[in-house]
């Protein structure tokens, strides 16, 4: 059942394209299926809004469904009883192939369960988050707070609304043009959303402090939800990009951002 979008269809291929709406966005049809979809959307305003409730949906379900980080003091406790099943024990007696298969069996049971629990998908969680910013900004139409192709205009507006200062620069020669940017809240905190364009289509560039001191690293691209997101960082800072365009278009900007 598709959502209540507050809007009639404006055609009768609505009907026929509703579940190839849900297909396009778990990567399911062909090109050629995917290509009649895309034409469909891009004029009809119903299954346009139809599809945007739906990856909001699901980015909202995937992220909620993720898996939780657990306490340090779980994750102490359960290496704690990892350590005493494989500990060496005093022997007493031969024991038999049966206890010996129940103890072998006991320690590897712990030890794919912390595996499970300490390896986490925390970049997964946050790409899904990611994506759901953008199209909420997309939806809302809250794309931008400033409105400026000027980096020097768009810098300073964010002084004092942050604590810090995230770069800008402008890539107009590179066929990826500022057009603003706003305040948004990720990653547990808020920070600041550049907005570019390419070829009409929207790209959000989240910035934020690499606090962690993690590395720099070269941009690393996925497909969430029917986006394409791109991340990668700076010794002082990480950024993740989101945007419909393909992949190949988003990792050269990413790359020519980065460099």
């Amino acid at each position: 059942m598709s959502p209540d979008t507050g809007m009639s269809p404006d055609t009768g291929e609505c009907a026929e394209l509703a579940l190839l709406l849900q297909a396009e966005i778990d990567g399911e049809l062909d090109a050629a299926q995917a290509a009649t979809v895309v034409r469909h959307r891009e004029r009809c305003a119903h299954c346009a809004a139809t599809y945007q409730q739906l990856l909001i949906l699901r980015t909202q379900l995937r992220t909620q469904l993720q898996p939780q980080k657990p306490s340090s003091e779980f994750s102490a406790a359960l290496r704690a009883r990892l350590n005493a099943a494989s500990a060496p024990q005093p022997l007493i007696r031969k024991p038999s192939r049966r206890n010996s298969f129940l103890t072998f069996g006991a320690g590897a049971a712990l030890a794919a369960a912390l595996a499970f629990i300490l390896v986490l998908p925390a970049e997964n969680n946050l790409a899904d988050a990611v994506v759901t910013e953008h199209v909420r900004s997309l939806q809302a139409e809250h794309l931008l707070d400033v409105v400026s192709t000027d980096q020097h205009t768009v810098k300073p507006w964010f002084n004092g609304k942050l604590d810090f200062a995230p770069p800008v620069i402008d890539l107009v020669a590179n066929g990826f043009p500022l057009t603003g940017g706003r305040l948004d809240y990720l990653a547990g905190r808020t920070v600041a959303a550049l907005v570019y364009h390419h070829n009409k289509h929207p790209i959000n560039l989240f910035v934020w402090p690499n606090n962690g001191g993690q590395s720099a690293s070269s941009p690393h691209c996925q497909q969430r939800a029917g986006y394409h997101v791109c991340n990668w960082s700076s010794q002082s800072m990480h950024y993740w990009a989101v945007s419909d365009l393909n992949e190949t278009e988003l990792n050269q900007f990413a790359t020519y951002w980065r460099d």
